[in-house]
């Protein structure tokens, strides 16, 4: 669902099968392929490596995370160590944003905050219930799940599609809620069902813009809400500083601009990932893929987190830009996939 941080917590070790991923036309590039590697600071990316390297399972990549964790020279320890490999690549890429959302919200329910962050309930059975079920019907009431109430029904539907945010009450505390679960019905985006029905066009359709049409339409915004039937749960998430990122899909904190939320039928979490994105903001980078999300399904698809906070938000709604992503294999497992190369 991500545009968002569903992030569905897996083990790295069940996330990379070479054999398998041989299967998904992938081709081994150069380092000179890449457009503005030269140019990045590989140093910040081999800082965002490290952080969740050691939760990786499979022996080479361990063995890397140990020699990357003698503080090498950065570009050097990448070139020597790693080949990119493009999968998928017969098609674009398709990158979008997300970020970490600030929600206004109290532990009781008042007349003001009365939209419910539910956790996980013990009986779910995937397919579920739907969004509709649970929300018009009440169907979790009064059974002691409510983590906390939001004064927002659009912003708490945000909250579920980013997959993690912040709930401030009201003495200044934050209570930061992650991805616990999900009913199982298929995520629909709403977006693109307002731009089915004619409201606007692909162009006009932001987070921001959505919300705004929700809100002044509140019956038929109900409605479009309940169009995507796919509902997510949440647990209550400490960090060591209220700094820190959420946490990604590896249970470690998320950095700006250099986590990236991906597919991990096709990228191993953990490994780095060089983007090119194009657009009317070019980004060249090489990002770390620490999450996943239900939305973000395929080779050649990322969802770039920026942030925190509003400002964060306005920049990660206005990204759905083509491009290409290269994954940087450890060489021995970079040959298995393409074993003529």
């Amino acid at each position: 669902m991500r545009g968002g941080l569903f992030s569905l917590v897996l083990s790295a070790a069940t996330l990379f099968c070479a054999p398998v991923m041989a299967q998904h036309n992938a081709q081994i590039l150069s380092f000179d392929d890449l457009d503005g590697w030269a140019e990045d600071d590989h140093q910040a990316a081999l800082e965002v490596f490290l952080n969740t390297c050691p939760d990786m399972d499979d022996g080479e990549w361990l063995r890397l995370c140990a020699v990357a964790q003698q503080q090498p020279n950065a570009r050097t320890f990448f070139e020597l160590f790693f080949r990119p490999v493009l999968i998928g690549g017969d098609e674009p890429a398709l990158f979008t944003g997300y970020f970490e959302p600030e929600l206004h919200g109290s532990l009781t329910r008042t007349s003001r905050y009365r939209f419910p962050v539910y956790r996980m309930p013990p009986d779910v059975v995937e397919p579920w219930h739907t969004r509709r079920e649970i929300e018009q019907d009440g169907l979790l009431e009064g059974q002691g799940l409510e983590i906390a109430w939001v004064d927002d029904a659009v912003e708490l539907f945000f909250l579920q599609i980013q997959g993690s945010g912040r709930i401030r009450l009201p003495d200044g505390r934050v209570v930061r809620v992650g991805y616990a679960g999900r009913n199982g019905h298929e995520y629909r985006s709403i977006g693109q069902e307002l731009i089915r029905r004619g409201i606007y066009q692909p162009h006009q359709v932001s987070a921001q813009v959505i919300g705004s049409w929700v809100r002044r339409n509140p019956t038929a915004g109900r409605e479009l809400l309940y169009h995507n039937p796919s509902y997510v749960f949440f647990r209550v998430i400490r960090t060591r500083n209220a700094d820190d990122g959420p946490l990604g899909a590896m249970n470690r904190s998320i950095t700006p601009m250099r986590s990236i939320a991906v597919d991990p039928r096709f990228t191993p979490l953990g490994a780095p990932v060089w983007i090119e994105k194009d657009g009317e903001s070019p980004l060249r980078r090489l990002m770390i893929a620490q999450d996943t999300g239900s939305a973000i399904q395929g080779a050649q698809r990322a969802d770039v987190f920026y942030g925190f906070g509003d400002e964060a938000g306005l920049e990660a709604g206005r990204i759905r830009d083509p491009g290409r992503m290269i994954v940087l294999m450890p060489i021995e497992l970079a040959n298995l996939m393409v074993p003529d190369a």
